[in-house]
């Protein structure tokens, strides 16, 4: 059996409602980067041990929290060691308007993956783009580097989108799966 981790962080508690549905979808385990920027031990132990690993944050001013670039900056030791090697990556991005720089933030987070020698996963979903098409809709921000999420910025997680929700429970599915047919 494989072994996912959603590794993310959350400033105002969009993006950790966001990752509650992607590790539903991927049966996975969670770590949540604290305001400092910082994991424990344990959780880099957590991430050496998986076959994939999915990445999680919010997109801040065009890209990644500070949060989330001191995590990233301190992978920096499993990449001197190739730790990561060939494991299989994915991302998710929300923000509070419908673009916000989304794509910015997932090819940061693709990089990231890329430099660990990573295989990464796109979302294989085909956006809802016709003129009919509702927010209620999968992949209705039109994604595919990976999952793109609208969280309003004076809203609550009861205003995300249901589309955006079902979208990342359905990448969450869609990283594992990948994930498992590459260790068999």
């Amino acid at each position: 059996m494989t072994k996912t981790v959603v590794v993310y962080f959350s400033g105002y508690g969009h993006t950790e409602h966001v990752a509650n549905f992607v590790i539903d979808g991927a049966n996975a385990e969670a770590i949540k980067i604290d305001s400092n920027g910082d994991i424990t031990d344990a959780d880099w132990e957590t991430l050496n041990a998986a076959d994939a690993i999915i990445f999680g944050a919010p997109t801040y001013m065009g890209s990644v929290p500070w949060q989330f670039k001191k995590f990233a900056d301190a992978t920096s030791k499993a990449w001197f060691t190739r730790e990561w090697q060939d494991k299989v990556f994915g991302g998710f991005t929300n923000s509070a308007s419908l673009n916000g720089d989304k794509q910015v933030t997932m090819i940061y987070l693709q990089t990231l993956a890329s430099q660990h020698g990573g295989i990464w996963v796109s979302l294989g979903l085909p956006p809802a783009n016709k003129l009919a098409s509702t927010r209620s809709e999968v992949n209705n921000l039109g994604g595919s580097v990976g999952v793109l999420v609208q969280s309003p910025s004076d809203a609550g997680n009861d205003a995300i989108p249901a589309g955006d929700l079902e979208t990342a429970r359905l990448y969450g599915e869609r990283v594992a799966a990948i994930a498992g047919r590459l260790s068999a």
